[in-house]
């Protein structure tokens, strides 16, 4: 079984970035489709980001222009958040939707 995990969270001013990535113990992401997910305590979590193993990419309306996911290997994924928001404060989790993986998360947190 595939395990995924995630780093690169942290503590930022609204505007600025981070990187998160997603690392795969084996290569997976060229074969598969991935996703980057969000929760907040008490809410669904919710679809921010995905990448076909094609390379096709799709975005959550709220990160459009401001997100990007990119593939650097089979192992390894990117999330770019750029003038990040508030309302984008969450644990942010990677997975691959056919294999039912999922990693264990890391935290967001965007200041006012």
């Amino acid at each position: 079984q595939v395990q995924l995990v995630e780093s690169g969270g942290g503590l930022v001013q609204a505007g600025g970035s981070l990187r998160l990535s997603c690392a795969a113990s084996r290569s997976t992401f060229n074969l598969n489709d991935m996703a980057w997910y969000r929760q907040t305590p008490g809410s669904r979590r919710e679809l921010v980001a995905g990448l076909a193993a094609t390379g096709l990419e799709n975005y959550e309306d709220s990160v459009k222009g401001r997100f990007s996911v990119s593939r650097e290997n089979g192992n390894t994924v990117h999330l770019q958040m750029n003038n990040l928001k508030p309302a984008d404060t969450a644990v942010y989790y990677c997975s691959v939707p056919m294999l039912n993986v999922w990693g264990q998360g890391t935290q967001v947190t965007v200041s006012s």
